[in-house]
């Protein structure tokens, strides 16, 4: 099929296109990952946002349930250099994105877009999948709103609540696009737990008593959560909370620090971290904004940082017994390094 990648900047990329034919309009962001592409697209931290692959193959293993992080493909779109059309395995990323109504581009010069992205930031887009018309894929890049301007959290969020029991600690998990390896990394320490949607009232979640509040991941911009927010400004004090990737950022809003958009953001399985040991864990990671290390309050201490440009990846505070951090340790698919050290931190701060 035709299709075309419009640029906000007037850049258009004419490639072949695969899945069903339509149209989507997004932030286009870029992958380091080599491996774990489904693992990317269900992430539904991309909602919102055009996903591109810098590694040059995608789809060689074809597409299997158990790689998924939640039910179906967040991402608005798939950009690639080269689609597998002969993968280890069916069905095929082709022939899922066909059946499932999803959109993608292959053939376009990823690392023309990814050098582009990095030098002039992150860029509005639009994907057209059964035409190539440029000027018209650039005009719907540039007609879209902001992505700091749309709440995305409530089409992520669980509609009800539900229990995944454990013989462990109780644990309230607030539901603001959660990966699902997440939660089996929980459940497999014993953990107890109740999700809650994103915007439950803190006396319902405080109902089941808690022994400890986790925020996880979600997309766009955490200053748009006004409603997690307030619940963890009334749990902090009372019961550990602790939070992954988004958590980390609304927790150090409710603690009255800033967040700010990155340029292009950290998104792959191989960023650099640095433990306040000196110790270096490589992780994944998925988030385009950040929190500014200057504005935590007094009491919270670095816990990472980025090794490739200092900015904050997990705190905590000692006498609040809050605990974040940044990059995703759960890590379905990989790496490992800091599963074990962060999950098990965490259960051990639970009285």
């Amino acid at each position: 099929m035709k299709a075309v990648l419009g640029l906000e900047n007037g850049e258009y990329y004419i490639g072949e296109g695969f899945g069903v034919e339509g149209t989507s309009s997004g932030e286009l962001v870029f992958s380091t990952q080599m491996g774990g592409y489904m693992e990317a697209l269900s992430d539904p931290s991309y909602k919102g946002q055009i996903l591109m692959f810098t590694y040059p193959l995608i789809g060689n293993y074809g597409v299997h349930p158990d790689n998924f992080q939640s039910s179906n493909v967040h991402a608005l779109g798939c950009v690639v250099r080269e689609l597998c059309k002969t993968p280890a395995a069916q069905p095929s990323l082709g022939d899922y994105f066909a059946d499932n109504g999803l959109l993608g581009i292959s053939g376009i010069d990823t690392r023309k877009l990814t050098i582009q992205t990095r030098l002039n930031g992150t860029l509005g887009a639009a994907l057209i999948v059964g035409d190539d018309n440029g000027e018209y894929a650039v005009e719907c890049a540039r007609n879209q709103r902001s992505i700091t301007e749309v709440d995305l959290i409530p089409q992520v969020s669980c509609k009800e609540a539900y229990r995944i029991e454990g013989t462990g600690k109780r644990i309230a998990v607030l539901d603001l696009g959660v990966k699902t390896n997440i939660l089996t990394s929980l459940h497999r320490r014993g953990a107890d737990l109740y999700i809650f949607p994103h915007n439950t009232r803190p006396d319902v979640i405080e109902a089941i008593k808690p022994e400890a509040l986790f925020i996880t991941n979600g997309p766009g911009d955490p200053m748009r959560a006004t409603e997690p927010i307030k619940t963890i400004q009334y749990f902090i004090g009372k019961i550990p909370v602790f939070g992954i990737c988004m958590g980390n950022q609304v927790t150090a809003l409710a603690l009255g620090a800033k967040t700010y958009k990155m340029k292009f953001g950290h998104r792959g399985a191989n960023q650099p971290v640095r433990y306040y040991d000196g110790r270096i864990f490589i992780t994944t990671q998925n988030h385009g904004f950040a929190v500014d290390g200057d504005s935590l309050p007094e009491g919270c201490e670095m816990l990472f940082t980025n090794v490739n440009d200092g900015t904050v990846e997990g705190f905590y505070s000692e006498d609040l017994n809050v605990f974040t951090v940044q990059f995703h340790p759960e890590a379905h698919a990989g790496p490992y390094d800091t599963e074990a050290l962060i999950f098990d931190m965490m259960y051990r701060r639970i009285p």
